[in-house]
């Protein structure tokens, strides 16, 4: 009887060949950190749990009794794992989650808040392999979207856990059970009660990403241009009248063009500053590298990377990452030269996608 490639693989692993055990998870890791990513919402903590997970096989190689079923195997494991990690975490968010809404006349805190611990960002360029087919990646894409992680923080880790297997990965609930030591009724009824909760936030996981359309190149373009010339009627201009912006570590966000104006005149666009903006993306969305220099420096000094929410033909919200510590996953560099110039298109995008407050 012929053996596949990759159960050789499997076999030669479990007799204690590294290499073949190299060879064989390198096709799982990139979906295993996406898996993870939307369990923990941290791309760090994503790649630590990855890391465990393939330390595991390694360790448990011997327990694997069918060579045919090892990608399911490595699911199991790092399920687990993110279960056990999020007993003891508290869940992540954004700043519409857990603060009240800020007033942009008053004093503006410049104090980064760790707890609740916030969301992280998602680089596309490790959705999917470059081979991957568009539809492949446009789905990837769509469910890492801050809107569908915002909403999965609201699930407990079982449910999150269960929606993801069935839903997105789309295995059986009978492997679901075995792997959540659950009956498969469970299995059922934790996914409809997963996807009760999804309802009220209008989330489907069968909708389609738009794709990338002149009118939104036009839209990304006006953006950066009014953000590097300072133009906040411009700027609010392209935003939709209930609109919100959130920075995290700062635990400040609001809402509509009006008290959005006032808080970019008051806190950001002030004297001495200038900013520049690299395309990028994230999330499945238009995303920037946000660079700011003062008048007297000689750099742009990378201050977060803000990610964008289009709704039709305007801005939904605006969430700009602000731990650099964070976004070290991403290809940006850490400074542009003073006399960069004004970023002269934001072509490149395929996807776009939308997001809610709540």
């Amino acid at each position: 009887m012929d053996i596949s490639p990759q159960a050789t693989l499997v076999l030669a692993a479990q007799a204690g060949d590294q290499t073949a055990f190299e060879t064989l998870v390198k096709v799982y890791r990139r979906e295993l950190l996406v898996y993870c990513y939307r369990m923990l919402g941290s791309f760090n903590d994503a790649e630590d749990l990855v890391q465990e997970t393939l330390l595991r096989a390694w360790e448990k190689r011997a327990t694997l009794t069918s060579p045919g079923s090892y990608r399911a195997w490595l699911y199991r494991i790092a399920t687990n794992l993110c279960l056990d990690g999020l007993r003891s975490a508290p869940r992540r968010a954004l700043p519409p989650q857990t603060h009240p809404m800020g007033d942009p006349s008053g004093p503006s805190s410049s104090k980064h808040v760790r707890e609740p611990i916030w969301l992280e960002p998602f680089p596309d360029d490790l959705l999917a392999d470059d081979q991957a087919d568009p539809e492949a990646r446009a789905e990837r894409s769509e469910q890492t979207t801050l809107a569908f992680l915002m909403a999965l923080q609201h699930l407990t880790p079982a449910q999150r856990a269960i929606l993801l297997l069935r839903d997105v990965l789309e295995w059986e609930a009978r492997d679901v059970a075995s792997w959540l030591n659950l009956s498969v009724a469970a299995v059922n009824s934790g996914l409809q009660r997963a996807r009760r909760a999804l309802e009220p936030r209008q989330l489907h996981l069968e909708q389609e990403m738009p794709p990338l359309t002149p009118h939104l190149q036009s839209l990304l373009d006006r953006y950066v241009t009014c953000w590097e010339q300072a133009d906040i009627p411009g700027l609010v201009g392209l935003l939709r009248e209930d609109a919100w912006i959130t920075m995290p570590p700062l635990p400040l966000w609001f809402q509509g063009r009006a008290t959005i104006a006032t808080w970019l005149a008051t806190t950001i666009f002030i004297p001495g500053r200038n900013f520049r903006l690299l395309p990028t993306h994230a999330n499945g969305s238009p995303a920037f590298g946000l660079y700011r220099r003062q008048d007297e420096e000689e750099v742009y000094q990378l201050l977060g990377i803000i990610v964008l929410g289009v709704e039709g033909e305007q801005i939904g919200c605006v969430v700009g990452f602000m731990d650099v510590s964070s976004l070290s996953c991403f290809a940006l560099p850490s400074t542009l030269p003073k006399n960069s110039l004004p970023c002269p298109s934001t072509s490149g995008w395929t996807e776009r996608s939308c997001c809610s407050p709540h």
